[in-house]
């Protein structure tokens, strides 16, 4: 139940932090999506890049050298794939 919630709280979340307006909040965009990396069973130290390919779309590069694309597949799931 904690990661349904938490889930969906990313995806309403990640939208608004990643635009101009919302610029300061790249921080933390950044430490959501080690989390989000984290509650997937992945080692993830801490977010060194991310771009965002499309909305709710990330590719993820962290400071140990693990690369990741993490994105909500059409099922609504938070999905992330090691690169």
């Amino acid at each position: 139940m904690r990661i349904h919630l938490w889930v969906s709280t990313f995806m309403v979340v990640t939208p608004l932090g990643v635009t101009p307006l919302f610029a300061a909040d790249e921080a933390s965009i950044g430490k959501d999506l080690k989390v989000t990396i984290a509650l997937q069973g992945m080692p993830c130290d801490s977010v060194r890049e991310s771009k965002r390919n499309s909305d709710s779309d990330y590719s993820v590069t962290c400071k140990d050298g693990n690369r990741y694309h993490v994105f909500v597949n059409a099922q609504g799931r938070v999905v992330v794939q090691k690169l």
